[in-house]
């Protein structure tokens, strides 16, 4: 059986952006179960970044830099340029409103795509290469269903998707205690224990995987080439 200090991650970078409606330093239950997959990363040499996504002033929209449209103020290009960009994982983490992601989670997933236009170095689009996952909190249901946009949406702009890749508690249904909230029991929850630590080993291995192999193989996926004339063998009977 291998043993976990066989592995060493020193050369990966991962990103969780917190998608709570809470403005630090108010307690963010969300942000207490990413901790426990940051500190597995931790463990094993990956540079870990969190931030709140609501205490940057990131204007709504799915352009890449909304000054452009009207806005006066963006926190997200430096957002994108300084920390997404070179993140070879990142989670989003948020709680259930309502049955369904935050407010903040849909801006967070909306100007990610307004980014995954832009291509690599090798061509491809911007997020190839790059692995994604998410965290999900609440007292209602809805994990599997935030996690189900959550991961389409990434996958959908260009992000590898491990198995196994979201994780998340919900407490019973209706009010009561929240993940970190004395008596919760949310954090001796076997499942949601399981689930994080496979989440976060997965997004590790398949980031090295990526990282080891020079991402995501070229051929067939070039937007550049595509627009240049190759058609990977494409054909369409109907034009022939």
């Amino acid at each position: 059986m291998m043993n976990s200090k066989q592995f060493d991650f020193s050369d990966l970078n991962a990103l969780f952006i917190s998608c709570t409606l809470k403005k630090s330093p108010a307690k963010s239950h969300t942000e207490a179960l990413a901790a426990v997959s940051m500190n597995i990363m931790k463990k094993h040499g990956v540079s870990v970044e969190l931030i709140r996504a609501i205490d940057h002033d990131i204007a709504t929209g799915v352009y890449p830099d909304m000054r452009e449209q009207g806005w006066k103020v963006d926190a997200w290009p430096e957002i994108y340029k300084s920390k997404i960009k070179k993140a070879d994982i990142l989670v989003l983490c948020g709680p259930i409103w309502l049955g369904d992601n935050s407010s903040v989670m849909k801006q967070v997933i909306e100007r990610l795509y307004s980014n995954s236009a832009e291509l690599n170095v090798a061509g491809q689009y911007a997020y190839y290469g790059k692995v994604g996952g998410c965290i999900i909190t609440g007292n209602e249901d809805g994990i599997k269903h935030c996690a189900m946009n959550i991961l389409y949406s990434l996958q959908h702009i260009g992000y590898t998707i491990p198995p196994q890749a979201d994780a998340g508690w919900i407490g019973e249904a209706g009010p009561g205690p929240s993940y970190a909230d004395k008596g919760s029991r949310g954090p001796k929850n076997d499942f949601t224990n399981r689930n994080t630590t496979f989440m976060t080993w997965n997004l590790m291995h398949i980031a090295q995987m990526l990282r080891d192999n020079g991402g995501v193989p070229t051929y067939g996926n070039q937007r550049s080439e595509w627009d240049a004339g190759s058609r990977f063998d494409f054909e369409n009977p109907e034009y022939r």
